[in-house]
């Protein structure tokens, strides 16, 4: 089963819908609610069909989390045309 290591990080799953209602792109707050989720015991498959993301990629947020706390979810632009 899939598992947030909340512990580690020393935060509680209010402090995570916290942060992802408080996050200034919305790719942030989709990341970490996605997180607040599977604390409450949703699985990825059940968030991925809610927001129409790959169960995988869920997954791979909860790993990055895991390793580096909500650091490793904020959203940073990587290229492309700049938004109009």
């Amino acid at each position: 089963m899939l598992k947030v290591n909340l512990e580690r990080w020393q935060h509680s799953p209010e402090r995570l819908r916290e942060q992802a209602f408080s996050a200034h792109h919305a790719r942030t707050r989709e990341r970490v609610l996605a997180l607040y989720e599977i604390s409450q015991g949703k699985s990825a498959t059940q968030i991925g069909w809610q927001t129409g993301r790959n169960p995988q990629t869920i997954m791979d947020w909860v790993h990055r989390y895991n390793q580096g706390g909500l650091e490793s979810l904020v959203y940073h632009r990587t290229g492309g045309h700049p938004p109009l």
